[in-house]
């Protein structure tokens, strides 16, 4: 959950809280269930209580004008069909004829209805989310303990691995904060691995033996990965780094077009957005010109090595930056290669790091010059 709009709710509530009178009730504990767009609150019975009040509030939170207060009576709980997109803050408190108890845990949920995968869809521009500049500073770590040291504006680190408190503490230092996850592969490690049906996992992934394309003309596989921006929404992440983007030019297992790339790509960006996180296309190069105005950066990897980094100038002309990353031995060991690379790199203007292909932080050099 964002961090600071959830403690300026959680304080505001503790301070209205304070008003009504001696806490001498049980504070509730409430679960949220959804079902498309339809949300349930279901909260536990407070012992000597006479009602219940439930108080929502939007996200992103705007201030304690937004939130509102329904009298819930004796009922335990409460289900509402609102719309796709919808996110509120929720939480209750008991009360009898004198006091109120404390607020029970505040929960935040988002609602979406059905994924539709369409290659001629429009990106969503309604809303905001953050949009990182071209030049900035990074560091990506995807691997062991996260070095959170490094005077950089951006972090990029993987979204299941990295608890909200790492990510509280990186936003708390100024940073931004990016979360890895694979949308296009199946990674046999994951905690929502069982999820996926055998049918829609296909070839190994060269190189990565616990990795399978993912058949991503499938709603299901769009489900899980709509559950996983969820995910990144809850943990207060500002943006997603969605991985293996570009099934349709490898040996997938499944006969996936340019168009089916474009439609399940197209999806991912407009949930992010509808999640107000911002979201960076990894890989697909060939589908740059369709896809910049749904992408608000680019994450590379070895550009400079294949001789592509033309195909990204168009985030750059656009004021997105590109994020990229080079693994070449000869450029931690020889200065003189270094200083060829980042020359190239800085006057295109992207943001490049030399890092061990493990992305474990054993050893980080940046064209930027920041350490």
């Amino acid at each position: 959950m964002e961090k600071n709009n959830k403690f300026l709710l959680i304080a505001f509530l503790l301070l209205f809280s304070g008003f009504v009178g001696a806490q001498v009730l049980e504070s509730p504990t409430i679960e949220v269930t959804k079902d498309r767009t339809t949300v349930s609150v279901v909260w536990s019975p407070v012992p000597y209580a006479r009602g219940y009040r439930l108080s929502y509030a939007p996200f992103p939170y705007v201030g304690a004008s937004s939130i509102q207060t329904i009298d819930m009576g004796d009922a335990t709980s409460l289900s509402a069909t609102l719309w796709d997109g919808a996110s509120f803050y929720v939480a209750v408190t008991a009360y009898d004829d004198s006091a109120s108890s404390g607020f029970s845990n505040i929960e935040l949920f988002f609602l979406s209805a059905a994924p539709v995968l369409n290659p001629d869809a429009l990106p969503v521009t309604g809303g905001s989310w953050y949009k990182p500049q071209v030049s900035i500073s990074w560091q990506w770590q995807l691997n062991g303990e996260v070095n959170s040291d490094y005077p950089v504006e951006l972090y990029d680190i993987d979204l299941f691995d990295s608890p909200a408190t790492l990510i509280q503490t990186l936003k708390a230092s100024g940073k931004k904060v990016i979360c890895y996850f694979s949308a296009g592969s199946y990674e046999n490690f994951r905690e929502d691995q069982h999820k996926f049906d055998p049918v829609v996992l296909g070839n190994t992934l060269d190189g990565w033996p616990n990795e399978q394309w993912l058949d991503i003309r499938s709603l299901a596989v769009a489900e899980i990965m709509i559950n996983r921006l969820d995910l990144a929404l809850q943990k207060g992440c500002d943006g997603v780094e969605p991985d293996n983007m570009d099934g349709y030019l490898n040996a997938s297992g499944f006969d996936l077009t340019a168009r089916d790339q474009l439609a399940f790509n197209k999806l991912i960006a407009n949930e992010a957005h509808k999640r107000s996180l911002s979201v960076g296309l990894k890989n697909d190069l060939e589908q740059i010109p369709e896809l910049i105005d749904f992408y608000d950066f680019s994450v590379n990897e070895q550009c400079h090595e294949y001789d592509e980094c033309d195909a990204l100038e168009p985030f750059i002309q656009a004021g997105k930056p590109v994020l990229n990353a080079e693994y070449l031995q000869k450029y931690s060991a020889d200065a003189n290669e270094r200083d060829s690379l980042c020359n190239a790199a800085n006057h295109a203007r992207f943001s490049t790091l030399i890092l061990p292909l493990d992305l474990d932080d054993s050893f980080r050099l940046s064209c930027l010059g920041e350490r």
